[in-house]
């Protein structure tokens, strides 16, 4: 299956891999100089541009819905990947800090991945946990 010249393996293309590691990497980078995220977004459109976003400035429910809406309403939309902090149940009920990172592909299953983190705000101190699958997303591109 090919789309745009891409060759996939599985349902991630190297360029939609590529697409969401450079984000997570900035992601984590921000979190350990202590930034707040919001919703980063990035979209690879048809023509070869990529659009980055930053959402702030609303509640995090608010926020994560525009970023999905702008990925449904933007033509031309051909791979994106979004990130934003939240938590994630480890154990028995307790929960840790994690960014989370939403994935997906033009006509293909969109994912999710977490990395779990501690220390933010403490440059070199921060650490991160490689990340993990957390599962299938709704596909916000045909």
């Amino acid at each position: 299956m090919s789309y745009d010249d891409n060759t996939y393996y599985g349902h991630v293309s190297p360029q939609l891999d590529e697409l969401s590691s450079t984000l997570m990497g900035d992601a984590l980078d921000m979190l350990a100089e202590g930034e707040e995220l919001g919703v980063l977004l990035v979209m690879h459109m048809r023509a070869g541009e990529v659009e980055s976003l930053r959402l702030s400035d609303d509640g995090a429910d608010k926020l994560l819905r525009a970023a999905r809406d702008k990925v449904r309403g933007t033509k031309g939309c051909v791979r994106y990947a979004l990130v934003y902090e939240g938590a994630v149940e480890v154990e028995d009920g307790a929960f840790a800090d994690a960014i989370i990172l939403e994935f997906g592909e033009h006509g293909c299953p969109s994912f999710s991945a977490y990395s779990l983190f501690e220390g933010k705000g403490q440059g070199d101190e921060f650490r991160w946990t490689d990340p993990a699958p957390a599962g299938e997303e709704e596909p916000l591109l045909g």
